[in-house]
């Protein structure tokens, strides 16, 4: 399912319209995008949350040189799935 998709079932599923659900839909990904700049975490109870993980920097070899590298230090996003999501796809 694409972003169209999506927003096209989340109207049908509320009853907005798809200028609406789209709104709606950009506005739920930019507050999560701006507590994950922030450094916060966004917990949404049944469904899962979103954190952020520090990776710190590391040891890799290239494959293509088998030279050895330095990588570096980085934020990741996690998502960890709710009780209930994980329930359903089961």
């Amino acid at each position: 399912m694409n972003k169209t998709e999506f927003i096209t079932s989340v109207a049908e599923k509320s009853g907005l319209s798809k200028t609406d659900a789209k709104k709606a839909v950009d506005a739920f990904i930019e507050t999560v995008s701006d507590e994950m700049k922030a450094g916060g975490k966004v917990s949404l109870l049944g469904f899962g949350s979103f954190s952020i993980s520090e990776r710190g920097e590391r040891k890799g070899v290239n494959p293509a040189t088998k030279q050895t590298i330095t990588i570096p230090a980085r934020k990741a996003i996690k998502f960890k799935a709710g009780a209930e999501l994980n329930e359903k796809v089961q």
